[in-house]
């Protein structure tokens, strides 16, 4: 049996013979050609011809336009095992040929050995922060651009009071004189130290990972020096095939959180693109992010519930051998969405929160307990408002933001 990969596209098209279609997609993907071909260069070129596996087509209706889904097998030998040349081969020239839009991809054994996958992982990090039972708990820098080292530390501080398990930067604090990388780690890790003397948690730092392409591994090497303990990354701006290069170095052995930004460019449309729990997920875990970042249905920039679900799915599945990558619903997110998160979920997710934390009326120390008070009364099966009576952070957040159910 050939080793393939099986590419799943949605083909939209009033006219079009979608059989005919995904034929000219196989064999124009692959070899170029095939009826012109002669009978003993065809016999030559067969071990790289695509295949048509399957076509489903979908009438047009009042609220639908007529599309098929159609399932092409691209043979491993065509492409080398990277993610850069898998994408080029199945939507290269592809995504410019009308209203297509790419679905799914499902690899060959082969080509996924070629991936470790997340370093970490689910487990990973929650054996890191010693937290194993309820979901975790993300705060999000704001107003970073033109602050110095005491302001940044300052900031971080009053949400690691809030007794938040993970911290990340704003992913547009790129390296600067006033706060550079292995400055930033020293000076948040040394306020992570400080908040654990009161708060009791461990606390996971994800500083921002930038600079030229070429440099990468070594800035990420001078953060770990520093003291880092998780880094944030631009996946979409650099390439999977950066990700997959750090997740699989030896040296740089902390979890990496990946970050959504330009991923707006790739998957809200119904017809273009490359769908979200692809692109954020299946292919976020491939390459080895250990949490991945994505818009929530919930909040300020939303995505269909839909393709939420898909997305947490392409993380946690047990249908890839590799380890689960959490996800991290965000955007917009306030105390009073959580019992929603956590019904859509379950455990396994970061509840991640910038201007919900930083925007409570007791300042983000008490912004971070307001969130902590509507986890543990979501895990109790306890109502928000009725916690809230007796919580008064949890009681000021609610009155500002409400609770959605």
């Amino acid at each position: 049996m050939r080793h393939t990969c099986i590419a799943t596209y949605r083909c939209y098209d009033d006219k079009a013979d979608f059989h005919k279609k995904a034929v000219s997609i196989a064999v124009g993907l692959t070899v170029g050609s095939w009826t012109e071909l002669p009978e003993a260069k065809k016999k030559e070129m067969e071990r790289h011809l695509g295949q048509v596996v399957q076509v489903t087509e979908h009438p047009a209706t009042e609220s639908n336009e007529r599309y098929a889904d159609i399932q092409i097998a691209y043979p491993d030998v065509n492409f080398s095992r990277d993610i850069p040349a898998l994408l080029v081969t199945v939507f290269g020239k592809l995504s410019m040929d009308g209203k297509i839009k790419l679905m799914d991809l499902d690899l060959s054994e082969d080509f996924l050995s070629a991936f470790p996958g997340p370093k970490f992982g689910i487990e990973g990090i929650r054996s890191l922060l010693g937290v194993h039972d309820r979901p975790l708990l993300m705060s999000i820098f704001k107003s970073v651009i033109g602050h110095d080292l005491d302001g940044l530390r300052e900031q971080f501080y009053q949400q690691a009071l809030g007794g938040v398990d993970l911290i990340k930067d704003d992913e547009i604090l790129f390296e600067n004189p006033l706060t550079p990388i292995e400055r930033r780690v020293q000076v948040c890790m040394d306020a992570a130290k400080q908040a654990e003397q009161q708060t009791g948690k461990k606390l996971i730092y994800a500083v921002n990972l930038t600079g030229p392409t070429s440099k990468l591994a070594v800035q990420a090497r001078k953060a770990i020096d520093a003291g880092a303990n998780a880094l944030l990354f631009n996946v979409l701006s650099y390439g999977f095939d950066v990700l997959h290069e750090l997740s699989s170095d030896s040296s740089i052995n902390i979890p990496i959180a990946a970050h959504p930004a330009l991923a707006g460019a790739f998957y809200p449309s119904q017809h273009y693109g490359i769908a979200a729990p692809l692109l954020l997920g299946k292919l976020m875990r491939i390459a080895g992010a250990d949490l991945s970042l994505f818009p929530s249905p919930y909040g300020s920039v939303v995505m269909p519930k839909e393709e939420n679900m898909g997305i947490r799915d392409a993380l946690l599945s047990d249908k890839l051998s590799l380890r689960t990558t959490m996800p991290v619903p965000s955007a917009g997110i306030h105390p009073g969405l959580v019992p929603l998160i956590l019904r859509d979920f379950g455990r396994e997710v970061v509840v991640n929160a910038g201007g919900g934390v930083h925007g409570h009326p007791q300042g983000a120390a008490a912004g971070g307990r307001a969130f902590n008070q509507a986890i543990d009364a979501t895990l109790q099966g306890i109502s928000l408002q009725e916690y809230a009576l007796t919580h008064p952070e949890l009681h000021a957040a609610i009155d500002i933001w409400g609770v959605r159910s």
